[in-house]
């Protein structure tokens, strides 16, 4: 069993910086890949990146590529998700899920993922 706790959202100006954590409890942490996904008002769930289980393979979705950032410390239990640039359509709750099949896969639908956070809000003005 993993518990995910999101912290480090807010309200911030377009073209401003967040740095979201997602701590993890449970000794298998560092087996799982570890992914973010986001949720817009009315809209569905949209994967944002996910990071592999020793932090060597990354993935991005094509809207956030380039201005946002996933890493991990397996040390801390932790993974991080660093948003640069930051747009008005970035506006979201942001939810970290994390998925134990240890196939090595990079996964980017929410329906293989059995772990997931509380969310945190992430707003961001014009």
């Amino acid at each position: 069993q993993v518990q995910l706790v999101e912290s480090g959202g807010g309200l911030v100006q377009a073209g401003g910086s967040l740095r979201l954590s997602c701590a993890a409890s449970g000794r298998t942490f560092s087996s799982y890949a570890m992914a973010w996904f986001r949720q817009a008002p009315g809209k569905e769930r949209e994967f944002v990146a996910v990071i592999n289980w020793n932090g060597d393979d990354t993935y991005y979705a094509e809207t956030v590529r380039g201005r946002f950032t996933i890493s991990r410390d397996n040390a801390k239990n932790t993974v991080y998700l660093q948003m640069n640039s930051l747009k008005p359509e970035d506006t979201a709750i942001y939810y970290c899920a994390a998925e134990d099949s240890v196939d090595g896969l990079l996964k980017v639908s929410l329906k293989y993922y059995n772990y997931w956070g509380q969310g945190t809000q992430v707003a961001v003005s014009s």
